[in-house]
């Protein structure tokens, strides 16, 4: 009985943990934003997860914020304290919108392009990871396939 508690308690822990950082999270909050420009929703691919977990599991020891440098899939990091989800770095990089000039094709008063990655028109396939770092940050990878963000192009 206390064996089967035990698995049960550190079940719904992991569940509580997971919260807002599984995939559908994920893909809801890129679908969201991708919406509101008229791109298609993107799917989930377990191999770009493994590559985005495989990543994150990298950088526990320091957290630095450094891409990885693969040309195969496009990427946004984001890292932050407390509780911090996969949704609130999708709600960092989607709040960029505001610098992206359409019209210029460039980013305008700050950083974009985390955000014309997420919208980015021919990126379809998303994997993302969120790992706690060895000083008790969260450091989260989303990468995407095929990569956006060509210098001369629109994204969406």
């Amino acid at each position: 009985m206390k064996i089967f508690l035990l698995f049960l308690a550190l079940t719904t822990l992991q569940g509580l943990c997971l919260g807002q950082n599984s995939p559908q999270d994920y893909l809801n909050a890129h679908n969201s934003a991708r919406a509101l420009v008229g791109v298609g929703a993107m799917t989930w691919d377990q191999n770009v997860a493994n590559f985005a977990r495989a990543y994150v599991n990298s950088r526990l020891r320091d957290c630095n914020m450094v891409h990885s440098g693969n040309r195969q899939y496009g990427e946004n990091l984001a890292k932050g304290s407390g509780d911090f989800t996969g949704r609130a770095a999708v709600n960092l990089w989607v709040g960029e919108k505001p610098n992206y000039n359409y019209g210029s094709n460039s980013c305008v008063g700050g950083e974009c392009l985390h955000y014309t990655q997420v919208v980015w028109r021919n990126s379809n396939r998303l994997g993302c990871a969120r790992a706690r770092c060895d000083n008790g940050w969260w450091f989260i990878s989303c990468n995407y396939a095929p990569p956006g963000n060509y210098v001369g192009q629109r994204p969406y």
